[in-house]
C-alpha cells in the first residue's frame, strides 16, 4: 500500500510539472538567465526573503537553501524551513545540474528522483548577495539573499521588476523570515 502511494505521488508531481510548464529546460517568457554565472560563488546558504505561495513550501518560515558541490559535479540542494503548525523543522535534499553552459544561471533541480524542474537565476548582484530566481513558468518566483534581512529598496525593486515581467504579486509571501521563530 505504501509503495502505491509513493508511486501515485511521483506520478502526480510529474504530471503537475509537465502540465504547468515546469519542465527542466523551460524558461518563463521574458526571462533571461544571468550570464557569467559562477557556481562556486553561488554555493553556500541563501535565505528565502519572498516567494510565490506554492504547496510544497506552504506554512514554512525561516526557509533557507544550502548549495554545496557533490563529488560527481552536481550541486547538492538542501532546503530547510520551520513548519509553524507543527513547530518543527522540515527539510528536503535534492540535486541540481546545469541545463547547458555552466556559465549560464539555468539549472534543473530534482527533489523527486528522475523528475526535474527548471531553476533560473535571472538577476544576481556582482557580490552574490541577492538573487531573483524563477522556474519554467511565472507561477514560481523567489527573492533569495545571503542574510535574513534585506533593504526595503531591494524588496521594492524585486516587486516592481516581477510585476513588469507579468508575475501575479498577489500570490507572493513576503514575511518568510521571522525573528520570533527558531533559526
Amino acid at each position: 500500500m505504501a509503495m502505491k502511494k509513493t508511486i501515485a505521488v511521483f506520478i502526480f508531481i510529474a504530471l503537475s510539472s509537465a502540465l504547468s510548464g515546469c519542465g527542466a529546460n523551460k524558461i518563463a517568457s521574458g526571462i533571461a538567465p544571468v550570464e557569467n554565472f559562477d557556481s562556486d560563488r553561488y554555493l553556500g546558504t541563501w535565505y528565502e526573503i519572498a516567494r510565490m505561495d506554492m504547496f510544497f513550501e506552504r506554512g514554512l518560515y525561516n526557509v533557507t537553501a544550502n548549495y554545496s558541490l557533490n563529488d560527481d559535479g552536481t550541486i547538492k540542494v538542501v532546503n530547510r524551513g520551520y513548519k509553524l503548525s507543527s513547530e518543527e523543522w522540515k527539510s528536503v535534499t535534492g540535486k541540481a545540474k546545469f541545463v547547458g553552459d555552466e556559465n549560464t544561471g539555468h539549472l534543473k533541480v530534482s527533489f523527486f528522483g528522475p523528475f526535474y524542474a527548471s531553476y533560473v537565476v535571472y538577476e544576481l548582484d556582482a557580490e552574490y548577495q541577492y538573487a531573483f530566481v524563477t522556474g519554467g513558468n511565472k507561477k514560481i518566483l523567489w527573492l533569495l539573499a545571503r542574510t535574513p534581512d534585506v533593504s526595503d529598496e531591494l524588496v521594492s525593486r524585486f516587486t516592481q521588476e516581477a510585476k513588469a515581467l507579468g508575475y501575479d504579486m498577489n500570490n507572493m509571501i513576503f514575511d518568510v523570515q521571522r525573528e520570533e521563530l527558531p533559526r
